[in-house]
């Protein structure tokens, strides 16, 4: 399994796409605050949108990992007229503007906010891919599509065939920002760095192994002075927090799946269930035993 595949194995997201929006200008839509691990994004479809200085055009994606309010809007938002709302396949909002139009499909990331904490630390307040004449996006750009024709000429099989396509977004979606951004931090920034490509995917391929910062180097072919800085500069992390972060997320994942924490210590290379239980509640807040009592997300 290639690395950010791996990385993103281990926080699983549901995706919900909801609404379709069809204004013409001029237009404001305005999204309130969302709980914690809760993402809104909107997909502008066709046409043009603006989000605090951003400019959105027609293929751009925008997404608040942190659930931010925002407003995105074209034209005089003291001139828009409310929108109303239908029924549908995706809910409809519309409104009586007379100038160009813009079309958006809107949705959540979903996460657990408890077990993702680590993933969305790593993620912006406002995260924006641009697809239109971009040909590391096309595979981003083609979904888009489909998403699209879906939405507006429903036919038989549709509600599923948009299920099954939105679930695929946020994996390409991180994947082009990944290839996009100049500047990537926290976890996304060691997989962005490809001179440690090789130590992100040993310790993501095997967590429990004790690695020492000797060895991840080796990975690297650089001395451990060189890797250390390289990683910190693009973590913003050492290479130990990193690795504690990845043991953790996967500890998560087999707790979920209903493993005993005895168990689940020495998958990720705990001897001591004592010493694995504090580095748990460490970076969780509760104990691997209440963890997997608690009630599932979502």
């Amino acid at each position: 399994m290639d690395p950010l595949s791996h990385l993103l194995s281990l926080y699983p997201v549901q995706t919900a796409l909801d609404v379709r929006c069809r204004f013409a200008a001029p237009w404001v839509l305005d999204h309130q605050g969302t709980p914690r691990g809760v993402a809104p994004y909107h997909l502008i479809v066709r046409g043009e949108a603006q989000a605090g200085a951003q400019m959105l055009q027609t293929g751009d994606i925008i997404v608040f990992p942190h659930g931010g309010a925002h407003r995105l809007h074209i034209g005089d938002p003291s001139l828009a007229a409310a929108p109303r709302s239908a029924p549908g396949l995706l809910r409809l909002a519309s409104n009586d503007g007379d100038g160009p139009q813009t079309d958006i499909l809107c949705g959540e990331f979903r996460f657990d906010a408890d077990g993702s904490a680590g993933l969305l630390a790593a993620l912006p307040e406002m995260l924006v891919v641009r697809t239109s004449g971009r040909p590391d996006a096309q595979s981003l750009r083609y979904l888009l599509r489909m998403l699209q024709e879906e939405a507006e000429a429903p036919r038989g099989g549709s509600e599923a065939i948009i299920r099954q396509l939105a679930s695929a977004l946020f994996a390409l979606l991180i994947r082009t920002w990944l290839e996009q951004a100049l500047v990537v931090p926290g976890l996304f920034g060691v997989l962005a760095e490809r001179r440690l490509q090789a130590a992100i995917h040993g310790m993501l391929a095997a967590p429990e192994k004790p690695w020492t910062l000797e060895e991840l180097a080796d990975t690297s072919h650089m001395s451990r002075a060189t890797f250390a800085r390289l990683f910190k500069q693009a973590a913003n992390a050492t290479p130990a927090e990193v690795l504690t972060q990845l043991r953790m997320a996967r500890a998560a994942r087999l707790l979920d799946a209903g493993q005993a924490a005895g168990q689940v210590g020495e998958a990720v290379g705990y001897q001591s269930e004592a010493a694995f239980n504090r580095a748990f509640k460490r970076q969780y807040g509760v104990g691997p035993g209440a963890y997997r009592r608690r009630a599932p997300a979502g």
